[in-house]
């Protein structure tokens, strides 16, 4: 089942890596994670590595949370993102702390070779808080979101990909600086109470075109959900599903037979095993594939299917490293 396993670097010009982000481009696997002295520190940067089917490249620092004045910021949870058609995304947040952070995207016409300049996000907005978003038939684009400022709360974030469609202020045709504009983005409210769950960081599961379904990581020892059945626009109650949920995240994929692979740690408490679950349904889940199972932490995995259809998934180990696995899914049963 598992086709390749190893780490992204061996070694970096940073002690402490969490929290990758892993997206196919027509050239290459890419990886992006937060990397620095530690989480929460001044000088955690997001960091990028390029795969071409033998090696991955030297990780180089793609954004840092250096302020106008000088001041420095932590980085927080890149998620990059691959549209259908248009330049490859990146969203990443800067801030002090996840109560107090904003988003930022930064937007590559070269498959992250270059970079262009950060846009901040219009308040409120924090776009595709750690899993990536997904892009429907019609060109809109949902992204699980949450906030914590006032309780863990998961909303969806959406916006339309024609409106970033500019021939007159842009050479390829798309404007990426009409993120930074509030008419771009479409939000939710409130998707569950606090109270009764403390949830944050969606992943979604594309069911059809208007049926989509949102796991969360929860402080409830439970992974939590809540459905839609017009796009995103409207959602269900969250319910807790029999996943459990160490209060870590989660990733989901969709695979070329219509079933899902969920990437999460399968116990309620600690972060020392992870795993990968399968399900044709998105409700019952099997657990097919065990990555770690020893002491450390092994969390906060992204997962996606290749076009080749073997399916990629990256995940924080020990805190020290990215760890990059490939899964040929055909000899899941």
């Amino acid at each position: 089942m598992i086709v390749q396993s190893e780490f992204i670097y061996e070694r970096a010009p940073f002690p402490s890596a969490h929290a990758s982000t892993i997206v196919e481009t027509d050239s290459h696997i890419s990886a992006a994670w937060f990397g620095g002295t530690a989480e929460g520190s001044p000088d955690v940067g997001i960091w990028f590595s390029q795969y071409d089917g033998r090696q991955w490249s030297v990780p180089i620092e793609v954004a840092d949370g250096v302020q106008p004045d000088g001041e420095q910021y932590p980085c927080w949870n890149p998620v990059l993102f691959q549209p259908v058609s248009g330049p490859l995304l990146l969203f990443y947040k800067t801030g002090l702390n996840p109560r107090e952070w904003w988003g930022l995207v930064k937007t590559s016409c070269d498959s992250g070779r270059t970079w262009s300049p950060a846009f901040r996000l219009p308040d409120g907005i924090l776009g595709p808080i750690r899993a990536k978003p997904v892009e429907l038939p019609d060109g809109t684009v949902i992204a699980g979101s949450s906030t914590e400022h006032a309780g863990w709360v998961v909303h969806i974030e959406r916006f339309h990909k024609s409106v970033l469609t500019d021939d007159i202020s842009s050479t390829d045709g798309w404007n990426p600086g009409r993120l930074a504009n509030s008419s771009t983005w479409q939000k939710t409210g409130p998707l569950n109470d606090p109270n009764q769950f403390g949830a944050i960081q969606p992943t979604i599961l594309v069911h059809s075109s208007s049926r989509l379904q949102i796991l969360c990581r929860s402080q409830q020892g439970v992974i939590t959900e809540a459905w839609s059945e017009d796009a995103g626009i409207t959602w269900s109650a969250m319910s807790a599903t029999s996943l459990p949920n160490p209060n870590a995240g989660i990733d989901v994929v969709k695979l070329k037979d219509g079933r899902f692979l969920l990437a999460y740690n399968p116990i309620s408490q600690g972060r020392n095993k992870l795993a990968l679950a399968v399900s044709k349904d998105g409700k019952k889940w099997r657990d097919v594939l065990i990555f770690e199972n020893s002491s450390g932490e092994y969390s906060y995995p992204a997962i996606i299917r290749s076009h080749t259809g073997m399916v990629h998934i990256t995940y924080t180990w020990k805190r020290e490293r990215i760890k990059h696995v490939i899964v040929d899914p055909s000899v899941i049963q």
